[in-house]
């Protein structure tokens, strides 16, 4: 298996670390190594999360309120998105078939 992380979901990333880096000093590093962890979960577990929209299959981070999105192609993982798991499912749906 192989987790490919898209452009896109390194940006979504990036905005997470600045987000939090400005609340405290060193909470930016921690949201990525959060996030990193989560991500490298989909190893073993790739396929098992439901599909929250269209083909998308959402992780749920662990320690922070964010959701993974990303689908399957034969033995890779293509990770599209990570977005604050508050944000208005119509956003979402709209963002996710922009990054198609």
């Amino acid at each position: 298996m192989i987790i490919h992380i898209l452009g896109s979901a390194r940006r979504d990333l990036a905005a997470g670390f600045r987000f939090y880096q400005r609340q405290a000093p060193g909470l930016g590093g921690y949201f990525l190594d959060s996030l990193s962890s989560d991500i490298d979960s989909l190893l073993i577990s790739a396929g098992v999360h439901a599909k929250a929209f269209r083909r998308y299959h959402r992780l749920l981070s662990k320690r922070f309120p964010y959701a993974i999105y990303y689908r399957m192609q034969g033995q890779e993982v293509r990770v599209v998105a990570v977005f604050h798991s508050r944000r208005d499912p119509a956003w979402i749906d709209n963002q996710l078939k922009r990054r198609t």
